[in-house]
């Protein structure tokens, strides 16, 4: 393929999803050519490069991918680009088949892309890729014998995929005994991650028989104990190979021809609505498991033995779900800034990125300074994005650098990018070797950790592996940082032998210590959080303090922690359980600090609002987010604030908290029943039509209020009347009056809003003489008539009088008249004098 001519002299790349892949296989091909790494075969990814005039094939990471193309986006050096192992869907390999797409589109048509897999969505791929032809390759596999052994607990029930149970490693381990006792070769057991393969090592240690080696094999290992683990066993000798996935693909470990697989991965979730990142131990996917079961079969025939039933695979999904799908996407996001795409939902993608992900990273990018409010990347964000980084790495970097805190931020990004360092599995209440409880969430104890010189303390290997680990990591970015210094104007550079001296950067590092939580809190802006008062018991039962970050979310600290007395919080690492988070990793902030970085940022309101009492109550603050930084009272509000306050207390409250009387009830239910039959002319007067308008109607009367029980009733009337223009109250007193004159001459009030209508009570005798029903509304409704006796019982309810006359009240007068005979009863009512007073007052009425 090397002398094809398409070639013309350019490069092969060869995209890896991890590094001890990379370096294998890198190996493997320049040793069929019997050359060394660098020469035809090169290698290169982060802190290596190993390449040379002669290279024509380099194997690389994919975030080596991405630094090319936003270098050189037409990749001139590069003929074709081959990504492998596609289906474990990296993020990094979604975002590099796309750029390379897109490049491909725009500015290579001559470039060759490649993607290869074992188990991949063959016609999805094509799909994208402009129906680029499929070719099937069967390999050389051996046969590998499939065994299902899955573990019980002592009630029945199965092993959850939640993993971490100690009996379910000692099943493995005993598994892995028997396999050797039975079994020639060697054997790799997969695991969902360190914490489980240090268990599963407890139980193996001691009882493996004296020919076999016992190695670990996962990412947070150095280069050399990578390679020790995938390297062939000495001459009689074989090995056991604890390890995650990252032996899942592109790795064969010669002599394994036993695979003990517990079915499990460990994987991070981004969830968007917190903003935060947790990690979560699920099922593989079938996809993987045959994976796993063929790293049995490289060599020679082999043994499988899965640790779950056959009949659970019914439930496992068939692909791996990608990255894309479930990450923090801030990075991508930056990267495509600084590539020119302004719509990432238009990229080429296999699967898009969830549009709640990119409003969260674009957010995130928006409060490191980024971005700005129009999305558009800054310069500052084009710096970013041109360090090979994460965002927020890369924004600690360029900070420090400014403001002369350059070796801690090194040293503090390195400790940040590994996993915590100083985290185990013992009890909480056990103490490490420097006194400080396990759980305790300080940074200023891991950078103590890293920077203490060896000698000042012994430590088990494992940890100082793990601290030189972080130290080369921590002297790459203080190279990083020198490169950075060239080219950058900033006034306040770090002096050059802080760029130059290893044990200089550390000692520096350790003397700056008091600008750890600047450093920590510009790089995770949102999660800057201020103590919240009392204390709750958690969910392990120990007294916590709880914190309220700038984003609103809560988290919180064990009580005995070390930073849990401090007022504010840089927080650079808390879990995404619900409801609260707990702070991992932290470092202590001073009110000067938060001023420092925040005050152009902080907000200056004034908040107005009612007491359950109705009282009116304000106060001027000063918020970061969901942070108060200042809480003032405020002896006299704004009137439009005092508005504002109670009109929401009465919306919550509903209408009945206001001082209705009769008064205003019947006035509102005669509005209602004009606004019914002229919509148009009346103003609606209904609960959400009023509480819908209260600053129109009502606010104007509430400037001067206190509290809603200054509103008076008669204001109350007055704000009510104002609905109604010009000479609308006229109008109403006309169409809707509140009295009616009956034929007796007397005034009666006319009831509204109950049910039947507009009524009114009058007695039978002041009826005397009226023929047809009384009417309102310009006779378009007539009133609900009850009729009632000289005592004022009800006898009679109509809205017919005329046929009350004729049909009812005969039968009436005959019951009445012996009941009350003082009172005139005649026979024809239409002739008699209406009148409420009896026959003899009547009678000398009419005399005088």
């Amino acid at each position: 393929m090397l002398a094809a001519p398409w070639l013309r002299g350019r490069n092969v790349l060869l995209l890896e999803p991890r590094r001890v892949a990379a370096r294998a296989l890198a190996r493997y091909m320049a040793a069929l050519l019997g050359e060394n790494v660098g020469h035809t075969v090169g290698l290169r990814m982060r802190d290596e490069n190993r390449t040379g005039l002669h290279t024509r094939i380099e194997v690389v990471t994919e975030g080596v991918l991405t630094r090319m193309l936003q270098e050189q986006p037409d990749l001139p050096a590069t003929a074709c680009v081959i990504f492998d192992e596609f289906h474990e869907r990296s993020l990094a390999a979604d975002m590099g088949l796309a750029l390379c797409l897109e490049s491909r589109a725009v500015l290579r048509p001559d470039l060759r892309l490649v993607v290869m897999s074992a188990t991949l969505d063959v016609q999805a791929v094509s799909d994208l890729m402009g129906q680029c032809p499929a070719i099937h390759s069967p390999g050389r596999c051996h046969p590998v014998d499939l065994h299902y052994l899955p573990h019980t607990l002592q009630t029945g029930g199965k092993i959850s995929s939640a993993g971490g149970s100690f009996a379910l490693w000692q099943h493995m381990a005993s598994v892995i005994l028997t396999l050797l006792q039975k079994e020639p070769g060697s054997l790799l057991a997969f695991l969902p991650g360190a914490g489980e393969i240090r268990q599963t090592a407890s139980f193996l240690e001691e009882r493996l028989p004296p020919d076999v080696l016992l190695h670990s094999l996962h990412g947070n290992l150095s280069a050399a104990q990578q390679d020790a683990a995938i390297a062939p066993a000495p001459p009689g000798k074989r090995k056991v190979v604890l390890a995650t996935s990252i032996a899942e693909t592109s790795l064969t470990i010669e002599g394994v021809r036993m695979v003990v697989d517990a079915g499990l991965a460990r994987l991070s979730r981004f969830a968007p609505a917190s903003g935060l990142s947790r990690l979560v131990t699920e099922r593989v996917s079938l996809a993987g498991a045959d994976q796993r079961t063929g790293r049995a079969g490289r060599t020679e025939p082999g043994i499988c033995c899965r640790l779950w039933a056959k009949e659970e695979e019914k439930g496992m999904r068939p692909h791996i779900r990608p990255e894309i799908l479930d990450a923090d996407l801030t990075g991508l996001l930056l990267q495509l800034a600084a590539w020119g795409a302004s719509d990432p939902s238009a990229m080429p993608w296999l699967d898009a990125p969830p549009l709640p992900h990119l409003a969260v990273a674009r957010q995130c990018l928006e409060l490191l300074g980024a971005f700005t409010s129009a999305g558009k990347p800054t310069d500052l964000g084009l710096r970013m994005a041109a360090l090979p980084l994460e965002p927020r790495s890369a924004r600690m970097l360029l900070w420090g650098a400014q403001h002369g805190h350059g070796p801690l931020a090194c040293c503090l990004a390195a400790l940040l990018e590994e996993r915590d360092p100083l985290a185990n599995t013992q009890r909480p209440e056990k103490r490490g070797q420097w006194g400080w409880r396990q759980t305790d969430s300080d940074l200023a104890l891991r950078l103590d950790w890293l920077c203490r010189s060896p000698h000042q303390g012994a430590t088990a290997p494992a940890r100082e592996h793990a601290r030189q680990r972080v130290r080369r990591q921590s002297l790459r970015l203080t190279r990083l940082l020198a490169q950075i210094m060239k080219t950058d104007h900033d006034p306040s550079p770090i002096p050059d032998h802080k760029q130059n001296a290893a044990s200089g950067l550390f000692a520096d590092a350790l003397a700056d210590v008091s600008a750890l939580g600047l450093l920590t809190a510009v790089a995770w802006p949102e999660y800057v959080a201020m103590l919240q008062p009392g204390g709750q018991k958690g969910d392990i039962g120990a007294p916590m303090r709880t914190y309220l970050m700038r984003s609103g979310r809560a988290a919180r600290l064990l009580q005995t922690d070390s930073l849990a007395r401090s007022e504010f919080l840089a927080v650079a690492q808390v879990d995404g359980t619900l409801p609260h988070g707990r702070i991992r990793l932290a470092a202590a902030l001073s009110g000067t600090d938060m001023e420092e970085l925040f005050s152009s940022q902080a907000v200056q309101t004034d908040i107005t609002c009612v007491t359950e009492a109705g009282q009116v109550t304000a106060r001027r603050q000063r918020r970061l987010g969901a942070i108060v930084l200042e809480d003032i009272p405020l002896p006299r509000p704004e009137p439009e604030h005092i508005v504002a306050a109670l009109c929401a207390h009465v919306r919550e409250r509903g209408l009945t908290c206001l001082p209705w009387n009769v008064q205003s009830l019947q006035w509102r239910a005669r509005v209602a029943l004009l606004h019914e039959l002229e919509p148009d002319a009346w103003p609606a007067v209904s609960d959400a039509a009023l509480l819908g308008s209260l600053e129109a109607w009502l606010g104007p009367f509430m400037t001067n209020c206190t509290s809603l029980a200054a509103l008076s009733a008669e204001t109350f009337s007055a704000a009510l009347h104002s609905l109604l223009l010009g000479n609308g109250g006229r109008l109403l007193d006309r169409l809707a009056p509140t009295h009616w004159q009956a034929p007796s001459g007397a005034q009666r009030p006319i009831t509204y809003g109950e049910e039947g209508g507009p009524a009114l009570d009058v007695k039978l005798q002041e009826m005397f003489g009226c023929v047809d029903t009384p009417c309102i509304a310009g006779g378009r409704v007539p009133l609900l008539l009850r009729l009632n006796s000289p005592a004022g019982r009800p006898l009679q309810v109509t809205r017919d009088l005329a046929h009350f006359w004729r049909n009812g009240y005969p039968a009436v007068r005959g019951e009445m008249r012996g009941r009350y005979p003082r009172h005139p009863w005649p026979e024809d009512p239409l002739t008699a004098t209406a009148t409420a007073l009896t026959k003899k007052k009547l009678a000398a009425s009419g005399k005088k």
